[in-house]
């Protein structure tokens, strides 16, 4: 077996070791950080750790799989390596077929990918399940983008092996079609799992349940209905915040739900993380899990949706006409739903063939509306003003510390106040993947929570401060 001199960071010593040694020592590491249970559910008979010189590559089934990993473990996985293999330690993943253990349902072009593939920090893949399973029942209707892509992927595991992977937690900003997912898994699990049964409801249809059963009908009777299921999805996580006494009881079923090995779907507007108002507990159940985002459609994903609300209502509208809408009205599927109902409407009324033109005339009022809100560019100017940079000086590949903070800033800042989707904000910025994007706003919001600074332009800069000056120069803007 190869032996391969590495520096132990912590002990600050020359030892030499063999890979299988090397290996074994990053994957406690690994475990340490993310504990037992969830390196056994993610890496343990669906990826694999080895050694190449002084790096690690992590090796997975597809590059849907690959992608999962990244994005959920790229930061563990990272620092474990640096642990064992020292600072200089350099992470890379690789697509290996021969670990495919993915459900055919997930198989397809798209899982497809070069052998190598250089550690991108944020970016991540979904763990295969042991068996292969038949396809799973289509999410009709729901247009895949790469906003999406993940978590449609997911929820297509999810019908496929229910309860293998739960909980499932969505989240996303309003309208980007996270209840219409939540309600796609559970026909789909109806159509091809008759035998489970499968409950869905939003947060307050369960905190309301919950108080009529604690003040007259009945609490055992209530548990039964949302705890003995073989999937249960809840929509509008975040309306139990500050509800203790519902959160007490929302712990317990899920708890009961997990312990039978059945399936949860859940969904808010934030990452867990960000539900504070959860508690810890609770929270550290919803990150247990598969969690993927939904971000808004970008310029081709809002021109499916337009397209397919047109095949919808059975109208012949001119492709242009499409296009149009689709680079012009900025939001979500029900913006562009109203969009297409509102073109319909108008080659009634005048009894005459949608067309473009038509759409630029009596659409134009929807586009203005929606171009007045705040774009990419507006969040980084207020950026560059607030440190003192040079215009576009943001879009640099440079990694200087000076740059790369504000940087991080811009995109956590676009991801909250513009609609631009995850890969316009990258695009942007001249990142080469969304996943930068994500792996910003995360790294943001570590700094928010542990009150950091930044190096600003007159020295020590609070994150929090930084954030509240640009955000008062966009509301003024």
């Amino acid at each position: 077996m190869a032996e391969t001199r590495v520096v132990f960071a912590k002990g600050g010593r020359d030892v030499t070791r063999d890979d299988m040694d090397i290996v074994s020592a990053v994957r406690n590491a690994l475990i340490d950080r993310v504990g037992k249970e969830r390196y056994e559910l993610w890496f343990g008979e669906t990826s694999r750790l080895s050694v190449r010189g002084t790096g690690l590559v992590v090796a997975a089934a597809n590059r849907f799989s690959l992608d999962w990993l990244r994005e959920q473990f790229g930061a563990e996985i990272t620092s474990s390596a640096t642990d064992v293999l020292g600072p200089e330690a350099r992470v890379s993943f690789r697509v290996d077929p021969s670990l495919d253990n993915m459900p055919a349902a997930l198989a397809g072009p798209d899982n497809q990918a070069p052998e190598d593939d250089s550690h991108q920090p944020g970016r991540s893949g979904v763990p295969a399940t042991r068996r292969r399973q038949p396809p799973a029942a289509p999410l009709e209707g729901f247009v895949v983008g790469d906003g999406n892509r993940l978590a449609v992927k997911a929820s297509e595991m999810v019908v496929g092996t229910p309860g293998k992977m739960s909980p499932l937690f969505v989240h996303g900003p309003h309208g980007v079609g996270k209840t219409h997912l939540l309600e796609g898994i559970c026909a789909a699990v109806r159509t091809r799992w008759p035998a489970k049964r499968c409950v869905y409801l939003s947060a307050e249809e369960f905190t309301s349940s919950f108080l009529d059963a604690l003040h007259g009908s009945g609490l055992p009777n209530f548990r039964r209905k949302y705890r003995d299921v073989g999937l249960l999805a809840l929509d509008d996580i975040h309306f139990f915040q500050g509800k203790k006494a519902t959160v007490v009881e929302l712990l317990h079923t899920i708890d009961s739900v997990l312990r039978q090995g059945h399936q949860l779907v859940l969904a808010a507007h934030c990452p867990p993380g960000e539900l504070t108002g959860l508690g810890r507990e609770l929270i550290n159940r919803l990150a247990s899990g598969l969690v993927c985002g939904i971000a808004p459609p970008d310029q081709r994903t809002r021109l499916g949706i337009a397209r397919r609300w047109a095949r919808a209502f059975d109208e012949e509208t001119p492709d242009d006409a499409l296009r149009w809408i689709a680079a012009n009205i900025v939001g979500d599927a029900r913006l562009l739903r109203g969009a297409v109902n509102r073109l319909r409407a108008a080659s009634a009324a005048l009894k005459e063939p949608a067309s473009r033109q038509m759409a630029e005339e009596h659409l134009a009022d929807l586009a203005e509306a929606t171009s007045c809100l705040v774009r990419v560019q507006d969040v980084e100017r207020a950026v560059c003003h607030a440190f003192e940079l040079d215009p576009r000086s943001l879009r640099s590949s440079r990694k200087l510390k000076g740059l790369a903070q504000p940087r991080m800033l811009a995109m956590w800042l676009a991801r909250k106040y513009t609609r631009a989707a995850l890969s316009e904000i990258s695009e942007h910025f001249g990142r080469r993947s969304h996943s930068s994007v994500i792996s910003a706003s995360r790294k943001v919001a570590g700094w928010l929570s542990d009150g950091s600074t930044i190096e600003g332009p007159q020295g020590a800069w609070k994150v929090e401060d930084a954030l509240r000056k640009i955000e008062r120069q966009l509301q003024s803007a």
